[in-house]
């Protein structure tokens, strides 16, 4: 049986509340009750319960984090970003994989609710109605991340998606083309979806391109493989000189499927990805695409969750951080 306080109290011949002041705020304690307390730790080899100290000082130090699904390589960096932060502002993450399940997110939330955890990062997904009910139950400070919530007062961190797909598209109109294609989430999708849908038909209405609407595939973000919609969409339409994919997964996933229908990539058609993940710069060719600054919007999110945690206000609740064109091998001018 694992030695408890009470074990180390007895063996000292103290009170539990002095054992306690040892471990959390040991200059209050005398120097001969504290050497009596850190000898019974050593001897008895005690490690204080994290979550009855939780109990006591109301923080477990312990911060939970939902992600859609953690095969995507798009949230390696922003995990790290997390980890160094929470690192640094004493606490240690606890990560649940939803797959976009409504029912495994609210399970986990009545876990994170269980173990007593001090904030929670909720990650790319939109905020519904009970989605937000739920959250306000368990009474837990939340940030979002890569996602926002314009109709809950809910603080955030992410880039301007619908600027960023403006960019990507803006980048290939400036390099001589007109013919361009989208593989974009779907519209359902108001986070990542809906918001780089319209910075590409902004684009293209700016520069008098007509919008056609077989230019365009849509596909889900967590279900369709990415040569499959390349595939669809080269099969819906023609003519295309240049394709602005809406991930670099996807954008892969055009490279792929026109290296094996022999089209020349950037000189036949260029491609775009969006997010600049790592496997971006390794591609053939290397991957021109939207850079997102993963690492900062963990590391933010985190420092914003801190401040929440601690009773501070945030300046900017809802905060966005800029994003960059990162121009590789994969587009040319027409």
């Amino acid at each position: 049986m694992k030695p408890t306080i009470k074990d180390v109290a007895k063996l000292a011949s103290v009170s539990i509340s002095t054992v306690s002041r040892v471990m959390n705020a040991p200059d209050t304690v005398v120097d001969n009750k504290k050497e009596r307390v850190l000898a019974a730790i050593e001897e008895l080899k005690y490690k204080p319960n994290a979550l009855a100290r939780g109990l006591i000082y109301k923080k477990t130090h312990t911060i939970g984090v939902v992600i859609p699904d953690i095969r995507n390589a798009y949230y390696a960096d922003i995990i790290r970003g997390m980890e160094d932060a929470s690192k640094k502002a004493g606490y240690s993450l606890i990560i649940c994989n939803t797959d976009t399940d409504r029912n495994r997110l609210f399970s986990y939330l009545n876990t994170f609710y269980e173990k007593q955890i001090d904030g929670l990062l909720y990650t790319s997904n939109p905020i519904y109605p009970d989605y937000y009910k739920e959250l306000k139950r368990h009474r837990v400070p939340v940030v979002l991340v890569a996602t926002h919530s314009m109709e809950f007062e809910l603080p955030s961190v992410k880039i301007d998606d619908e600027q960023a797909a403006y960019d990507a598209t803006r980048y290939l109109i400036e390099s001589g083309h007109r013919q361009i294609g989208m593989i974009s989430f779907d519209l359902g999708d108001s986070i990542a979806g809906q918001t780089r849908y319209q910075g590409y038909v902004r684009a293209l209405r700016e520069s008098n391109i007509e919008l056609k609407r077989d230019n365009i595939f849509f596909v889900s973000e967590y279900s369709h493989d990415p040569y499959d919609a390349a595939e669809s969409l080269f099969r819906q339409t023609s003519g295309l000189t240049a394709v602005f994919a809406v991930s670099d997964v996807l954008a892969m996933g055009v490279l792929s499927y026109l290296n094996d229908k022999g089209v020349s990539v950037p000189q036949e058609v260029s491609v775009v990805g969006f997010d600049n993940i790592r496997l971006s710069a390794y591609t053939v060719p290397r991957l021109t695409t939207v850079a997102q600054p993963m690492y900062q919007i963990g590391y933010r999110a985190v420092e914003k969750l801190h401040a929440r945690i601690n009773g501070q206000t945030d300046a900017v609740l809802r905060e966005i951080v800029p994003h960059e064109i990162v121009e590789r091998a994969s587009t040319a001018r027409r």
